[in-house]
């Protein structure tokens, strides 16, 4: 079932320790597959050091990880947004694989941010909305950790392009890995079946990328991937992976 954060876990190592590892993976594990990616997560790090961070379109990154990594904590980021889909998602992976699945919370409810930004800041100041509700909150879990799992791809937007599977980041704190970077999105869906995995039912109706309800829109066939995350504005990330 889905829980608050663990406070209880192992002695983090400093952050010139863990650069420096996230230096000597990167140079490692170039052209790695994503199974070779986790295993030097596993050789390299207690599983109570280890996060992954999952929006719920898929589950192909918690299973991923948990078969070498069981129990390993999942980072859902509960805006407050989200579609009821996204919700039934996340209890699915928390039922079905061995994983523990862990509420993130920003420090204000809806209703909070409402009555001290106004009503919808997600339309009038969309960069904001994600900083308080998205940014803010994960950066306060990741302290806790000193490795943290994403599902960013390569194809997903030019903005991606360039993911390595390794690297340091730096405002976190803490290693970044990203063990998918190279897959197609047919290499997902194909993952997804073969293991059946939960997978969001919006991702069957246009929804390759999802995000909270307000500001995701269906994809035409043809759009960017990302094309139906905050449509008709400049913006084109919630600024987690900056």
């Amino acid at each position: 079932m889905s829980t608050s954060v663990d406070q209880s876990k192992p002695e983090l190592r400093s952050r010139d320790e863990l650069r420096a590892l996230a230096e000597e993976g990167a140079a490692q594990l170039l052209g790695a597959t994503a199974e070779q990616v986790v295993e030097w997560v596993s050789a390299n790090f207690a599983t109570g050091a280890v996060a992954v961070a999952c929006s719920m379109a898929d589950s192909v990154l918690p299973h991923l990880v948990s078969q070498q990594l069981p129990g390993v904590d999942v980072l859902f980021l509960d805006t407050g947004y989200h579609f009821t889909e996204t919700y039934v998602t996340r209890d699915e992976v928390a039922k079905s694989l061995n994983v523990r699945v862990v509420d993130v919370l920003p420090e204000q409810t809806v209703a909070e941010q409402d009555a001290q930004y106004g009503a919808e800041l997600f339309s009038r100041d969309p960069t904001l909305c994600c900083a308080l509700r998205k940014v803010a909150p994960l950066q306060a879990s990741l302290a806790g950790y000193e490795v943290w799992f994403t599902g960013v791809r390569r194809e997903e937007a030019p903005t991606r392009a360039t993911t390595p599977l390794i690297a340091w980041d730096e405002r976190n704190g803490l290693v970044k890995v990203n063990p998918l970077a190279a897959w197609t999105f047919d290499e997902l869906l194909d993952y997804a079946t073969a293991n059946s995995v939960p997978v969001n039912l919006l991702m069957a109706n246009g929804y390759p990328s999802i995000g909270c309800a307000p500001c995701t829109r269906a994809v035409a066939p043809g759009e960017d991937p990302r094309a139906g995350r905050w449509a008709g504005l400049t913006k084109t990330e919630c600024g987690l992976h900056l």
